[in-house]
């Protein structure tokens, strides 16, 4: 057979030890693969390169559009940029697909009827990055939700539950905090499981639906939530079901495909030889049945299974009385390599084919955008930070069709009607509309209100401009507004 061509990253701390492994497993499994080794993580971060990887491993991975990636070390502070984040993101990858079930009663866990899927957005949320410190003590961060993103990931939770015989997809979000970013993932949710007649959907808010990923998770099935939300769920999951080492995980773009475990690099355990490598190994196998090699996949799987079944385990999955022999990363896979060609005789054997899910994009809605004010975000920390007395200030330059509405501080109304006990900062954000919410009648508007606030001696952070959409608000009220 000819080889398919894949990229390979040794990754950082136990990276090294975990990938060795599983590659002598893919050998011996004789998977077909030709492996091009690409540098990435902690050395190249030290050798002044902030996104942790080189311009030479772009081209080996673009050429390949498959990379099998061991857990890489993030240097703290310095300006360096998560690689996790950049690979997928530059690549894009935007679903991340997280199985996470259980093995009973072979790996100890409460829940043996837990068996589901995370598919997390991977591109967008507050993984952008994009943060700024605008006074001496407010920082923000961007949290974007994009009208294509969401239905990118929607549509593959809807293909892949179907393409996998799941029956149900269950979306979580905070949608009743965060009503414009998290609602439009919800009611796009909404929209596209129409189209899915034959696949229950429902919605639930993320703090109860984690409560029952912790509690319930055998009610669950496919979850599909932003990015930060499935991070989380994700890591939880996969220590319900028995280890955060035993998990893998898949990141699936339109070009290109990157697979990896969900845990870190383990710094405090590297070169002892105790890792536990089977969540890498579990990412390999997602690997294998993502570029066709589903019959190798489930020959090493069962051979995985039977390792597990045989009381062969690493230390985070030992258990006195219900393991057999404690091993190390090198041991676990020469148990595995010994039962290539076995099927588990207790759990459910691996069965896998090759799907190619599709995700094709609707239109996306068209309509009428209106700028109808501008909020300023305004760095004040005079006269006891009395917001009446900035608010007198400030509404005395509103001219141009353009009023002071409200004042909040950290998203609160503090003037005009605050309330004396409301907790105040140096970040001021002050609201600006027309008369009524009619639209502006250009942007010209809000430069001469930008320019009396700041000839007036108050020092601007920050402008978000408002607008309606088809006559509806896109923006939020301020909490007491």
């Amino acid at each position: 057979m000819e080889k398919i061509r894949i990229s390979v990253t040794y990754g950082d701390g136990i990276g090294p030890e975990i990938m060795r492994a599983v590659l002598r497993i893919l050998a011996a499994a004789e998977a077909p693969l030709e492996i091009q080794v690409v540098e990435m993580g902690e050395a190249v971060y030290r050798k002044g390169v902030l996104s942790g990887i080189p311009p030479e491993a772009w081209e080996v991975i673009r050429a390949s559009r498959v990379l099998l990636k061991a857990p890489i070390t993030t240097p703290q502070g310095g300006g360096y940029k998560s690689l996790n984040v950049t690979l997928r993101k530059s690549l894009g990858l935007f679903a991340n697909v997280r199985p996470c079930k259980a093995y009973p009663p072979f790996v100890a866990t409460a829940h043996p009827l837990m068996d589901l899927v995370i598919i997390r957005e991977n591109e967008e949320d507050l993984y952008g990055g994009i943060e700024h410190r605008q006074t001496r003590e407010v920082t923000q961060v961007l949290k974007l939700i994009s009208y294509p993103g969401t239905e990118s990931i929607v549509r593959y939770a809807f293909e892949y539950a179907r393409a996998y015989g799941r029956r149900k997809v269950t979306c979580m979000t905070k949608d009743n905090i965060m009503k414009i970013t998290d609602g439009l993932f919800h009611r796009v949710f909404e929209d596209v499981a129409r189209e899915y007649t034959d696949i229950q959907a429902e919605h639930q808010i993320i703090d109860i639906g984690a409560a029952r990923v912790a509690a319930l998770p055998e009610t669950l099935d496919v979850i599909v939530t932003p990015n930060l939300y499935g991070d989380i769920l994700s890591d939880v999951a996969a220590q319900l079901a028995g280890s955060v080492g035993l998990a893998g995980s898949s990141n699936i773009g339109r070009e290109a495909a990157m697979f990896e475990a969900i845990h870190g690099s383990a710094p405090d355990i590297a070169g002892k030889g105790i890792a536990n490598p089977s969540g890498l190994l579990q990412a390999a196998v997602q690997m294998l049945v993502h570029i066709g090699l589903a019959e190798t996949a489930e020959r090493v799987n069962n051979a995985w299974l039977c390792t597990l079944e045989s009381g062969i385990h690493t230390g985070d999955i030992y258990r006195e009385g219900l393991s057999r022999k404690l091993v190390g990363t090198e041991a676990f896979a020469d148990a595995v390599i010994e039962r290539l060609g076995c099927g588990p005789e207790r759990l459910q054997p691996a069965r896998f084919r090759s799907t190619g899910i599709e995700v094709r994009l609707q239109p996306p809605p068209a309509g009428r955008k209106d700028l109808v004010g501008v909020d300023v975000f305004i760095d004040w920390d005079g006269a006891g930070r009395d917001p009446d007395v900035l608010g007198r200030r400030v509404e005395a330059l509103g001219a141009d069709g353009l009023r002071l509405k409200m004042i909040t501080n950290r998203g609160v109304k503090v003037y005009p009607g605050g309330l004396p006990e409301t907790f105040r900062t140096d970040h001021w954000r002050c609201r600006f509309q027309a008369a009524e919410g009619a639209p502006l009648g250009g942007y010209g508007q809000v430069l001469d209100l930008l320019r009396r606030l700041h000839e007036a001696g108050l020092e601007v952070v920050k402008t978000e401009n408002l607008y309606a959409f088809d006559g509806q608000a896109g923006f939020s009220l301020g909490a007491g507004e």
